[in-house]
């Protein structure tokens, strides 16, 4: 076979090419290297989801809540009661500082792929250390998610300060994590 589709049918040639494109661009997905970064953002993604899920369980708690617990003013009362008022701003406050702790977790940097951290710090290594890491991110999200899961808005006022227990775990682990890249 000759002329030009023999030519886009040679596969060592365009093997080559391709192989030489990849190495271009500075990325060989068959690397370890690649293959742990990619990990580590799906784990942290799927973090987010739970994070996600338990907030979404927060907000439809504080929804009901508000719905009980605040109703429409009327002329025999015209102001909310304040231990409402003060209960449905604890589920706020709890939604929010989920969003937070899943905002940073989202925004976590990973090893960059270049030369400057491969002279100094072994990445594979220090990707396995994160994904461990990740790894119990996934843990304490699940385990704040599965608290939450299913709770009313006064169950989770009453027990409000587990949920933040949770997350400040989920911040120390996160703190963690980023230490864990900016050491020399």
């Amino acid at each position: 076979m000759t002329g030009p589709s023999a030519f886009y049918a040679d596969t060592d040639e365009i093997d080559q090419i391709a192989i030489n494109l990849f190495h271009g661009w500075g990325y060989n997905f068959y690397r370890l290297e690649n293959q742990l970064r990619t990990d580590d953002l799906l784990i942290r993604n799927k973090v987010c989801w739970l994070l996600g899920s338990a907030r979404s369980s927060v907000e439809a708690a504080e929804s009901a809540y508000r719905r009980t617990f605040l109703p429409p003013p009327s002329r025999a009362q015209p102001r909310p009661d304040p231990d409402a008022v003060a209960g449905a701003q604890a589920l706020e406050r709890l939604s929010q500082a989920i969003g937070a702790v899943e905002g940073q977790i989202r925004a976590l940097p990973v090893p960059e792929n270049d030369r400057m951290i491969e002279r100094h710090r072994q990445e594979a290594a220090t990707l396995v250390i994160l994904l461990a890491i990740d790894r119990r991110l996934a843990g304490q999200a699940e385990m704040l998610r599965a608290a939450i899961d299913g709770k009313d808005g006064e169950w989770l006022i009453a027990h409000g300060t587990a949920a933040f227990d949770g997350l400040a775990a989920l911040t120390e682990t996160v703190r963690q994590r980023q230490g864990m890249l900016f050491i020399d």
